[in-house]
């Protein structure tokens, strides 16, 4: 059956090989672009047409008879073979005579019988010729593609010009990665301690931190070959290639030892055994318990240092994590402030600024921010000052990347209507007035009615100081500031709109976090929800409730008196502090964006508003109204 289809497969090329062969054998006059005359169509356009260069070939049996003739305005070429008597050459003769038409006369014995043989077999040299080569490559190629189909699918680079320099705002990652750098270079300095160097390193954290880019990083200080390929290579659709193509790769790092292997993303083969509805994937399990084979060091391995990445450390198999296989597991966070800066920097290399551009401040916006992050934030800037056909890069290009990295590029063909406007600028100025006057709060960087994605304005907000752990007056303090929108709404326009759903929202997410996860709320320290579970159903069916229906009701009137307490808060700051909300208001539908520098001038009273008395005064009538 295996062979009957392989024939089937060379059915179509036959088919063109012998039509081919019948258009030269049967029509090659046809091919050439030849007419062929018997004697009395020949004699006929002797008469009739215009002829020219005839040639005839004289043998014993035979006349070959060539030429062109002018038919219809075109020129055509003819043929005609005659017998060779007396009467048909006499007559033949005469009738090119009569017309004044050069004769050429030929000698068939006088002719080069090896070029003619040459000529005429060359035909059919070209067609074997061409079907042998498509026919070689068809087997060829499926035969090289049943033998590299179980072979690594690893990319050796070599000469890695990244440096450590080149990695900025991982200072203690590099520390763990320095002295694997050490064993590459000189391997016995450890053996003579007795120490053995962790076969493998994983490296995980959140995307665009900078994991892969370390990876290469040590490959380039070590300079040795570097072996990169991702998780999702090694799985096929047939079992047991992903397990091929595993020793495959350990087969060439052998030879190219000390070398690094680096998997981006070993979440897609290294996914835990047996999880999930319906069991496992069998190809992907072949391929992971290959690969826990040769970490294991049955085979001898030395040399071969495994870095590997992922987003998602706890879907990984445990028998992958224990000693022996990956020793190590490296954090890579996302950057501090200090961190930043120096990423700032490395992107900033081969750009120009302006000399009043300063990366700490660009540092301290920008809270949050990864590495890739950071490169795109100065990527934008760039691309934007070539927009604004400017030679370098100034603070204004610099804080509209920003925006743009945050909430997308700015909407400016949408229009509001002034009450749309007015609206929106209230909203935003009562985030920002929280943050002004309540402590714990986050500070405010820079206010905008510009429509920008989804959002109709928004408030760039960062905390005084970055922390790793929030205390429960930073949650309630936040929870108050998303409520500072749709209270100066209803305050100081009597109704409330739609632009505070995703505040709303975000508020309950932190207030049912306080109550039900970190335990802070009457009901005391305790968990009564957790996400912990398998995380191939989901997160909603990962999440356990281990509590009864009173405990429900009960996590709900805590929730509420937390969010109605947060929005007690941000109606008094915003009544106290009504002055400052409309200053902040008018200079927004003036500006309609405005920076912290601006907001303390405008604090300090350093801007005069002639109107603003007015308009307090006009807003306050209509809320009595």
């Amino acid at each position: 059956m295996q062979n009957n289809r392989g024939l089937k497969n060379y059915v179509p090329y036959f088919i063109i090989m012998i039509a081919m062969l019948g258009v030269f054998v049967l029509n090659g006059n046809v091919l050439g672009g030849n007419e062929e005359y018997n004697y009395r169509t020949l004699q006929a356009a002797i008469e009739k047409e215009e002829m020219q260069e005839v040639s005839v070939t004289v043998s014993e049996v035979v006349l070959k008879i060539k030429g062109k003739v002018i038919k219809d305005g075109k020129e055509v070429n003819f043929t005609a073979t005659l017998p060779n008597t007396d009467e048909i050459t006499k007559e033949l003769m005469d009738s090119l005579a009569k017309k004044g038409i050069d004769i050429k006369t030929i000698d068939a014995y006088e002719r080069n019988i090896f070029l003619d043989t040459i000529l005429a077999i060359v035909p059919y040299i070209f067609i074997f010729a061409v079907g042998y080569y498509v026919f070689s490559k068809m087997n060829s190629g499926a035969a090289n593609k049943s033998l590299e189909f179980g072979k690594s699918r690893a990319r050796l680079e070599g000469n890695i010009k990244v440096r450590f320099n080149d990695v900025a705002g991982a200072d203690e990652e590099k520390e763990e990665m320095a002295e694997l750098i050490e064993y590459l270079k000189n391997p016995k300095r450890f053996s003579r301690m007795g120490a053995r160097i962790p076969k493998g390193v994983l490296l995980f954290g959140a995307p665009g931190t900078g994991k892969t880019l370390l990876a290469r990083a040590v490959a380039g200080e070590a300079d040795v070959p570097f072996y990169s390929i991702s998780g999702s290579d090694f799985v096929e659709m047939f079992v047991g290639v992903g397990a091929s193509r595993v020793r495959e790769m350990f087969k060439k790092a052998k030879q190219t030892a000390p070398c690094i292997i680096f998997i981006d993303e070993i979440d897609a083969v290294g996914r835990e055994r047996g999880a999930g509805l319906g069991g496992g994937n069998d190809e992907r399990e072949q391929t992971l318990n290959q690969l826990l084979v040769e970490m294991d060091g049955i085979n001898d391995n030395s040399g071969i240092l495994i870095v590997a990445a992922t987003n998602r450390p706890d879907v990984l198999d445990p028998a992958l994590l224990r000693p022996g296989r990956f020793d190590r597991q490296i954090t890579v966070n996302l950057p501090d402030r200090k961190g930043r800066k120096e990423i700032l920097e490395v992107h900033a290399r081969n750009k120009k600024f302006e000399s009043n551009v300063d990366f700490d401040v660009v540092a301290k916006r920008t809270p949050g921010f990864s590495g890739a992050d950071l490169e795109n934030v100065l990527n934008e800037s760039a691309i934007l000052a070539v927009r604004e056909n400017k030679d370098q890069i100034g603070v204004s290009e610099i804080d509209e990347a920003i925006d743009r990295v945050l909430m997308g590029p700015a909407k400016k063909s949408r229009t509001y209507t002034a009450e749309e406007k007015r609206r929106v600028a209230i909203h935003e100025a009562g985030h920002a007035v929280i943050g002004l006057f309540l402590n714990d709060a986050n500070i405010v960087r820079k206010i905008t009615i510009i429509p920008r994605g989804m959002a109709g304005g928004y408030n760039m907000m960062t905390p005084k100081e970055e922390k790793m752990l929030h205390t429960k007056s930073d949650l309630l303090a936040r929870i108050t500031s998303y409520m500072g929108g749709r209270v100066a709404e209803e305050i100081n326009l009597g109704e409330i709109s739609t632009g505070a759903q995703n505040d709303i929202q975000e508020a309950t997410r932190i207030a049912r976090a306080m109550v039900v996860e970190f335990g802070m709320s009457k009901l005391g320290p305790i968990q009564y929800q957790s996400v912990t579970g398998s995380v191939f159903l989901g997160r909603d069916y990962a999440s356990q409730q281990n509590y009864s229906s009173e405990v429900a009701y009960e996590i709900d009137k805590e929730i509420r008196d937390i969010i109605d307490t947060a929005y007690e808060d941000a109606r008094r700051l915003l009544t106290v502090h009504k002055r400052e909300l409309f200053l902040i208001v008018d200079a927004l539908m003036e500006h309609e964006s405005i920076t912290a520098e601006e907001i303390d001038d405008l604090m300090a009273g350093k801007t005069l508003h002639t109107e603003l008395e007015e308009v307090i005064e006009n807003t306050e009538e209509s809320i009595e109204e």
